[in-house]
């Protein structure tokens, strides 16, 4: 008995240790990535003709991957589907290969995020720290890979509580099992901690207290003369859902057309960008290029600029959806949550400017239900509102998640999501 006890204290030990280095090495990854991210952003911006090559550095991109990143290919699902039937675990090529891949993206223009390179990183090197300590049970490199998931999430985005919950909920859609919270909870404050020490900051958003004060409370406080804010509220919130409907549908589309179309893997980039370039000159602006967080010149649309009236046009929102499914769809690097971010943001601009309620208001519930709709994480995505904008419209971040969810169809951005029966 006293054998097996500590042979379990033992066993704890070694990954409570593993979780630890998880959570370091990613947080210190993000935070390079980070640095590098904004240095490369810099130079696009004092150097705009590089949009230009944006084609040709897709075929570079692409044909790096074909020569050495076959199995790494998969992305933010090869880690899902090693969570639900762990194998062969995820290879570290997979760190380098998705750092260098996005940071070229973001170099030329592309509209990529920025998650799903700090997930892969969170992954990929969880997955070596686990056959480093050789560790082999099923549940034990499930609950490395979720640390993973959740040092790389909080670390970006600097919201340990949403990035451990998103570890967790983005596995099953409609389903959270909590039984590795403590786990992923610990990875994600570690890895922002870590980020942290490494002098990254993140960008900062606010939703004034006082917009609609009298709907801070819950729903048991409200009266007739709120019922048609509460109405409109809720209509929004179906528009976000929507929206994120018709970003999935079109990513996958663009996917499954350059798939089926573009037999050479390493071309489909060089003919997205291409599209991409067409898209900058039918538009006129190169607005929707790029992550599109903020930008020197306080003209462009951004997301700190759809936090405040006039900071975005009536159908930024559909640019940015268009140029972020034919980037991504046909092959770069990157992300989709920080131009879902961009999307959710810049709808809720539109709408706040057609309904008269508060636009900083609807530019944050756009900005993370559109995000919860696309990744059927509703639960994660209010963590996060609550964290980036504090907890004074908590119900009516959950409610527009939730609804934004459902009405967005079965189908996220992610396909290894499962399904909980029932």
């Amino acid at each position: 008995m006293l054998t097996v006890r500590m042979q379990d204290i033992v066993g704890t030990v070694r990954i409570t240790v593993a979780v630890v280095m998880i959570a370091v090495s990613t947080g210190s990854a993000c935070a390079l990535f980070l640095w590098l991210l904004e240095l490369v952003t810099a130079i696009r911006y004092r150097y705009p003709e590089l949009v230009w090559l944006l084609p040709a550095t897709g075929a570079f991109s692409g044909w790096l991957y074909c020569r050495w990143g076959s199995q790494v290919e998969a992305g933010n699902n090869l880690i899902l589907d090693q969570i639900h039937q762990p194998a062969n675990g995820v290879p570290l090529r997979m760190a380098p290969m998705v750092l260098v891949g996005t940071l070229i993206t973001h170099l030329f223009g592309g509209s990529a995020g920025r998650e799903g390179t700090a997930v892969q990183m969170g992954g990929s090197l969880a997955s070596q720290l686990g056959r480093w300590f050789k560790v082999q049970g099923a549940d034990e490199q499930r609950l490395l890979l979720k640390a993973g998931i959740s040092a790389g999430f909080a670390g970006v985005f600097g919201t340990p509580v949403a990035g451990a919950v998103f570890a967790l909920e983005v596995l099953t859609v409609g389903q959270v099992r909590t039984q590795l919270l403590a786990s992923s909870l610990l990875a994600a404050f570690i890895s922002d901690q870590v980020c942290l020490l490494w002098g990254i900051g993140h960008t900062h958003y606010s939703i004034t207290a006082g917009s609609l004060g009298h709907l801070t409370g819950f729903a048991s406080q409200l009266t007739s003369s709120t019922l048609m804010v509460v109405l409109t509220l809720c209509a929004a919130a179906v528009a976000f859902g929507f929206a994120s409907r018709l970003f999935c549908m079109t990513t996958h589309a663009v996917a499954r057309w350059s798939v089926r179309f573009i037999a050479k893997p390493w071309l489909r980039p060089v003919i997205g960008g291409t599209v991409v370039l067409a898209l900058m000159l039918a538009v006129g602006t190169r607005d929707y290029l790029g992550l599109g967080v903020d930008a020197p010149d306080e003209n462009t649309v951004t997301i700190v600029s759809c936090f405040r009236p006039g900071g975005a046009d009536q159908f930024s929102w559909l640019w940015k959806l268009l140029f972020t499914a034919v980037t991504v769809g046909a092959g770069f690097k990157g992300g989709e949550v920080t131009p879902l971010f961009f999307i959710g943001a810049a709808l809720g601009n539109c709408l706040a400017t057609l309904s008269g309620l508060p636009v900083d208001l609807l530019a944050g519930l756009g900005f993370v239900s559109v995000f919860a709709a696309a990744t059927k994480t509703p639960i994660a995505c209010t963590l996060m509102a609550v964290e980036l904008f504090g907890a004074e419209y908590t119900p009516w971040f959950a409610i527009s998640c939730v609804v934004a969810t459902l009405v967005s169809g079965p189908n996220g951005i992610y396909r290894s999501q499962q399904r909980c029966q029932g």
